[in-house]
Order: structure tokens, then C-alpha cells, then sequence
């Protein structure tokens, strides 16, 4: 099973741990995400002013490179597009619905885009979690050689995979797609209402004790139910939730820190993959004495034995 992949920005910089995990473990299940070629960035933001075409141009073409793999042989009849980050899987998923919808605004960005070969609408945006999902988490099951065994995991979802209706990949208030992920994976499941509060976004950049508190409140309540441990899939997320405890502690020096996983490095140690495939050395909050504890990691922790 192939599927055309497109990474984005993060992937290739910050969030090289989610990637480099995603693709070992699809491998895992028989799934090749093959890499657009010639990306570029999807414009990380929808924009909100549905008449200013110029905003889409970026999503669009990246929809052209699925035409284009599939048109030189580098696939056969496949236009689904598989993206692993929430935001750019909110952003591309939006503008394809947004010109398949209004078949004027998608004339106007292909004239515009007079270079680039017209884009058909013929393609469909998946987030990878959806892929899981079509495959069975009945097989994900049955990969799992390393069960999560004790593991107390909570779920977080943040906003951008589950809003607004009709682009969000599960109920956006009850969602269960991570939940039924992680209990296939062999995880003890912590379940809580700030699954789907937002961590704050992009205001880290420029009011990061705002997001400070945000994460606090989430964190801390998610401990106070009993987590060890919380698997999310957005960059964005990881940043404000993981990366963000250094001034969540400034502010709050009782606070006890707590690891943040991608779903996908979870899926690496639970498949038994390579420990170089999990990229636990990026994470934040250094997740491996969890994990040495739980009997989930076999390397020693001072032989840096998951590093690139």
C-alpha cells in the first residue's frame, strides 16, 4: 500500500522524531509514504478570508504534486494524500474542499498558476490517524510485539484534526480515534475533558506564559487523573505541551513534569522497532525513564542508543 506523503515545514526541523517514527511504523504494516516531490509549505494557517485566493496557492500546489506522481508512474491511480501534521492536514484538507466547492475560485487560482499543470480536484487529504483507521486497529494489533503494557497514557487531540465539522477526523467533542489507538497498542487508557482544550497555538510565539498556563491547566489536570504520559499528533501541540514545561515550572515550581508523545513514536515501541526509530532524544521531557521503568526500552539510558 502506497500513499502519496506530503511532511511539511516541522517535520523536516522540530518534529523529526514524529516523522522518522510515522514512517518506520507504516513500513511496519505494510504502508510506503512516498514523499512529494518539489513541496512546498501549505501556508500552516487556513486563512479566514474565504475571497483572498492568494492564501491557497501554497495548499493547491502541493494537491498538483499528487497529480504529477501519479501521471510520471511514481504511482498508480492513488490521490489520496497522507499528512501527519493537524495543521497542515486542517490547512490542505479546507482549500481542496474550498475549489471543489466553488469551481470559479479554482478556475481563477489555475489561471493564476499558469506554470504549474491545472488542478483537477481529484484529490483527497487524509490525516495518517484515518489511515490507521481504514487499515484496522484489529492489525495494528496484531504487529504489536512490545505491548504498552501499564502504560497510563491520556489522549490529546487539541483543535486542528477534529474542527470544524465535516473537515475533523472524529467527534470534535468526544473524539475516540487516539483512545482506540492507544488500547490496541496495549495502553492503559486516561480518558479527561481537556483532550480537546486548545493548548493556545501560535501565541506561543509571542505570549508564551500564556500558553504557559494553558499547558499547565492541561497538564496538571491530566495528571491529577492518573496519565504518566500523553500521546498527541500535532507539532504545534507537542511544542506548547512539551516544550512549554520549562516556563510552565517558572511559573509553577511544584509542578511535576510529565513526557509527551507522538502517537507514532508509541507505535514504534509497541511494533518492537529499531529504538533509533522512536527519536526520544528530541522529545522535551526526556520520556526513556518512563519507559525503563515500564521494561518498554531495552538500551541503556547513557549509551544515547535511540539517536539518529
Amino acid at each position: 500500500m502506497r500513499f502519496p506523503y506530503y511532511p511539511g515545514c516541522t517535520l523536516k526541523t522540530t518534529a523529526k522524531n514524529f516523522e522518522i517514527s510515522a514512517i518506520a511504523s507504516a513500513r511496519a504494516l505494510g504502508i510506503e509514504l512516498v514523499e512529494l516531490p518539489r513541496w512546498n509549505c501549505c501556508g500552516a494557517v487556513y486563512s479566514l478570508v474565504s475571497d483572498n485566493l492568494m492564501s491557497y496557492l501554497a495548499p493547491i500546489r502541493n494537491l498538483i504534486r499528487v497529480q504529477e506522481m501519479n501521471e510520471k508512474g511514481i504511482l498508480e491511480n492513488e490521490y489520496r494524500l497522507v499528512t501527519l501534521c493537524d495543521m497542515c492536514y486542517n490547512t490542505l484538507k479546507r482549500a481542496n474542499l474550498l475549489v471543489k466547492e466553488d469551481p470559479e475560485k479554482l478556475e481563477k487560482i489555475n489561471t493564476f498558476m499558469d506554470r504549474e499543470e491545472d488542478y483537477k480536484g481529484n484529490v483527497e487529504v487524509l490525516h495518517f490517524l484515518e489511515v490507521l483507521r481504514d487499515v484496522g486497529f484489529k492489525k495494528v494489533e496484531e504487529k504489536v510485539k512490545n505491548p504498552l503494557k501499564g502504560l497510563k497514557i491520556a489522549p490529546y487531540y487539541g483543535c486542528m484534526i477534529l474542527r470544524p465539522r465535516g473537515i475533523g477526523i472524529d467527534d470534535p467533542e468526544d473524539p475516540k480515534i487516539l483512545n482506540e489507538l492507544l488500547e490496541a497498542l496495549g495502553a492503559e487508557v486516561v480518558d479527561n475533558p481537556y483532550k480537546v482544550r486548545c493548548c493556545g497555538s501560535y501565541q506561543t510565539v509571542n505570549r508564551k506564559y500564556v500558553v504557559a498556563e494553558l499547558a499547565h491547566d492541561i497538564l496538571s489536570h491530566t495528571v491529577r487523573e492518573g496519565a504518566e504520559a500523553i500521546a498527541l499528533s500535532c507539532p504545534l501541540c507537542s511544542f506548547n505541551l512539551d516544550d512549554r514545561q520549562k516556563e510552565v515550572k517558572e511559573l509553577h515550581p511544584n509542578f511535576r513534569e510529565i513526557p509527551v508523545f507522538y502517537f507514532t513514536q508509541l507505535m514504534a515501541i509497541a511494533f518492537g522497532l529499531e529504538e533509533k526509530s522512536y527519536g526520544l532524544n528530541l522529545n522535551y521531557v526526556d520520556p526513556r525513564p518512563l519507559l525503563k521503568n515500564k521494561k518498554l526500552l531495552k538500551t541503556p539510558l547513557h549509551t544515547g542508543g535511540d539517536m539518529f
